[in-house]
């Protein structure tokens, strides 16, 4: 599975690599939705995208309508990664199209339990 992190934070884009990447994903990175829209159209095939809110360029609702306005990529998952907690605007990002909304700070844990319900990651057996 490959997940593209869409994040202006150079730390944060690494943050979230790294805890998909531990997770069992392959990881591709991009500064703004601009630039994660040139990868997209440059042929890479994304299953999940974690996608930053307020970014230059294009910022990530902006990214979110993009992708789902074109119909190759319709089976992207899309997760916000944000820091942006007012309910308005989880209820605009979902209505857009994301699937999940994770708000800033989180921990690996809940990371891996977003993924769980998106049917991404394996439940873990309990013990």
């Amino acid at each position: 599975m490959r997940a593209l992190v869409i994040d202006d934070s150079r730390t944060m884009r690494r943050i979230v690599s790294r805890l998909l990447g531990s997770l069992g994903f392959e990881t591709v990175e991009a500064a703004d939705g601009r630039e994660a829209l040139d990868v997209l159209e440059g042929g890479t095939h994304i299953d999940l995208a974690c996608i930053d809110w307020n970014m230059p360029v294009m910022n990530g609702l902006e990214f979110v309508t993009a992708v789902r306005n074109n119909r190759d990529w319709r089976d992207m998952t899309l997760m916000m990664v944000t820091t942006e907690s007012e309910q308005s605007q989880i209820v605009r990002a979902l209505a857009a199209g994301a699937h999940e909304y994770l708000i800033k700070p989180f921990t690996p844990d809940a990371v891996r339990e977003k993924l769980q319900l998106l049917g991404l990651v394996e439940l873990e057996e309990s013990a």
